[in-house]
């Protein structure tokens, strides 16, 4: 029996919301870059030679033996005091613990923002493209999500003007932003806080990837230019383990008790056990020393990808950017090329990457498609980018 076919049986009725969610298109190509053989640029996942597996070894063994009961016990919704703490301190500007909601990935913090701030028909404003598990995240609430212009360096500040309406939020990824890895300057970061400070727009700062930088940290995060109009969203997964499963949301204080509540409604708390784990091992200044070696290992696959694509692509008019930082970048095609129509093509000569048409909220460039070079070695890099250019001229010769 077919799914469809449980309502007239059962009396199953779905939510109007429930028809507004889709699987996600990365999730769905993870499912083919499982075939042995594949070469994979699709996953958005972190390197699992980053994971600090012997840091938390150690970690389990201190919670379990200092306090085994408290971290296997439910515990407060708006997470473990110490590693509030931890969270407020490292942030790049004054934050009050009592701001900081640990939350179960960052993931979730988007759904809470999405539950406590958008009405059905309310407009969302975004970048163009951007983040696609923002756009399931905010797709339930029935929400009217607008893609704002942008370029190399973020939100094109005129068409967010003209765009500006009755939006609930702006929702923006300034560093290394999934998927075109790009990050937004010192110039446009102060003009757009200077513009939505003017419009009185709310923005909602997505930096899941900001302590990726491969030569120098970006810019100051918009929240610490404008606390009180900025929810900011950070993640544990990119710089310790992504199976932790732990984010972390700061809100202005007003909005905090309803963000609240939505977490409690939603799992009551993220895993105590887990909280406890990343507060022990965030002890004695472990991330300073750590996340060096993840920038280093990241910068290398970069630019054996970034080379890869100058030596397979001569002639073939494909263009791509070269981030500085995060996990990402973003390639587009010769015209006449449509990325979802080439991926069947690239797999059979084993790689696999994302079309770029399902990160846009409004019309796409079917052209484009993210890479991820964070998964794959300077080896597989080198033969995957061989293979998708072969697969790229055989998408020419047919269309010719």
């Amino acid at each position: 029996m077919k799914p469809d076919d449980l309502t007239p049986a059962f009396g199953w009725t779905l939510a109007r919301r429930a028809a507004r969610m889709n699987p996600s298109v990365i999730r769905e190509i993870l499912k083919v870059t499982e075939r042995p053989g594949i070469i994979s640029f699709a996953g958005g996942l972190p390197s699992p030679l980053t994971f600090p597996v012997d840091a938390f070894a150690a970690a389990c063994r201190k919670v379990l033996a200092d306090d085994g009961p408290g971290a296997l016990q439910y515990s407060a919704s708006e997470g473990y005091g110490p590693l509030r703490e931890a969270v407020a301190a490292w942030l790049p500007w004054p934050v009050d613990p009592a701001q900081v909601l640990i939350t179960t990935g960052s993931q979730q913090g988007l759904d809470l923002v999405a539950k406590v701030l958008v009405d059905a028909d309310s407009e969302v404003l975004v970048e163009t493209p951007t983040y696609l598990g923002a756009l399931q995240a905010f797709a339930p609430m029935e929400p009217q999500v607008v893609g704002v212009a942008s370029d190399a360096e973020g939100i094109d500040l005129s068409d967010l003007r003209r765009r500006r309406g009755s939006a609930r939020f702006l929702y923006v990824l300034p560093n290394f932003q999934n998927p075109t890895g790009r990050t937004m300057s010192e110039p446009r970061r102060q003009a757009l806080v200077n513009t939505v400070r003017e419009l009185a727009l709310p923005v909602v700062e997505d930096n899941p990837y900001g302590d990726l930088w491969f030569d120098a940290p970006p810019p100051t995060p918009l929240a610490a230019r404008n606390p009180e109009g900025t929810i900011y969203l950070g993640s544990f997964s990119k710089v310790l383990a992504p199976g932790l499963r732990l984010g972390y949301l700061v809100a202005p204080a007003a909005l905090t008790p309803k963000l609240l509540q939505a977490k409690q409604a939603a799992d009551l708390h993220s895993p105590s056990f887990n909280q406890r784990l990343v507060s022990e091992v965030l002890r004695d200044g472990f991330l300073d020393r750590h996340v060096p070696t993840i920038r280093a290992l990241y910068r290398s696959q970069r630019d054996a990808m970034l080379a890869a694509l100058q030596r397979e692509m001569q002639g073939l008019d494909v263009s791509w950017n070269a981030p500085d930082g995060g996990m990402f970048l973003w390639a587009r095609l010769p015209a006449g090329l449509d990325a979802a129509a080439l991926l069947p093509h690239a797999v059979e000569r084993g790689v696999a990457f994302v079309p770029g048409a399902a990160f846009y909220a409004g019309a796409a460039d079917t052209r484009t498609l993210r890479l991820s070079f964070v998964t794959a070695t300077p080896q597989q890099i080198d033969t995957g980018m061989a293979a998708l250019a072969a697969a790229i001229r055989f998408a020419l010769r047919r269309q010719s």
